[in-house]
């Protein structure tokens, strides 16, 4: 019997909530699910319109129990560089998107590329220096 698994929630780090909102929710167009704080702290869930299925937490980095503060430096410094963590969007006018991301002065990272490997898909980084690829799907 095969199972039924669907992904559910992503996780990737923000260390500026209402940066964060202003790029995922006010340019990219998701959803503000949840906006959850604690000690300080805020934990915001985002998603696109209509997936109601699927959404993106963004969470203070390094909070977890456990990890050092070697380790919390080496996170901030990867998400500095913007090598921390990333994620793959999707959309049918990649040109289209690439011009909203253009406009609304995200860091371009690479511009509208045909891959080798069969994928027409360009790059940006997040406020946080996340790395957003969005692949264009027909």
């Amino acid at each position: 019997m095969a199972m039924d698994i669907s992904i559910n929630a992503s996780f990737l780090p923000q260390d500026d909530p209402e940066a964060a909102l202003a790029f995922y929710r006010d340019l990219l167009g998701f959803e503000l699910r949840k906006d959850v704080g604690y000690d300080g702290m805020r934990w915001l869930t985002v998603g696109p319109p209509g997936q109601p299925g699927t959404s993106i937490v963004l969470h203070p980095p390094a909070v977890d129990p456990g990890i050092t503060e070697d380790e919390r430096r080496m996170i901030s410094e990867m998400m500095a560089k913007g090598t921390y963590a990333g994620i793959l969007l999707a959309t049918p006018d990649l040109t289209a998107t690439f011009d909203e991301l253009q406009a609304g002065d995200v860091e371009i990272v690479q511009e509208p590329t045909d891959q080798p490997y069969g994928i027409r898909d360009c790059a940006v980084r997040d406020p946080a220096g996340n790395m957003i690829r969005i692949q264009e799907v027909q």
